[in-house]
């Protein structure tokens, strides 16, 4: 069985003290995810977080490798898939310029609603946990 790498991270930023996570919509399907990709070559997963987000959103994070969480799953074309996710904190004044070959759509949102826009329960686990990191004073 083939096994994709990937990496990315929950992107936030605070809003009234409160987390409002970036959600990124896939240009090629309804999937609502966070920003994340392919490891390429020997980049590290912190590496392909940071190539990654930055590619799909011109954001230039600095990412917490404090907190991470991993995805691991079948996909529908037989290759398993392990995702590792991080977090990175943005200003509130960010500008977001989306890929557009992947990316259709993006938002922030409060935790409940990027939880139900979310388009898998494994991508809502991981916001779960992140949330749970970032709102116990890991900020």
């Amino acid at each position: 069985m083939i096994t994709e790498n990937a990496s990315g991270a929950v992107v936030y930023q605070l809003k009234a003290g409160q987390p409002q996570y970036l959600l990124l919509k896939s240009a090629t399907s309804d999937f609502w995810g966070f920003p994340k990709g392919h490891v390429e070559g020997t980049e590290t997963d912190l590496e392909t977080a940071h190539r990654e987000i930055q590619e799909e959103t011109s954001l230039d994070v600095t990412i917490d490798p404090e907190f991470h969480t991993v995805l691991d799953y079948d996909m529908r074309n037989g290759h398993h898939k392990h995702v590792v996710l991080y977090t990175a904190k943005v200003p509130n004044d960010v500008t977001i310029h989306r890929q557009a070959v992947e990316i259709s759509d993006f938002g922030w949102f409060p935790y409940q609603e990027a939880r139900a826009t979310l388009s898998y329960a494994n991508l809502q686990g991981a916001l779960d946990q992140a949330h749970a990191y970032l709102t116990e004073g890991a900020q």
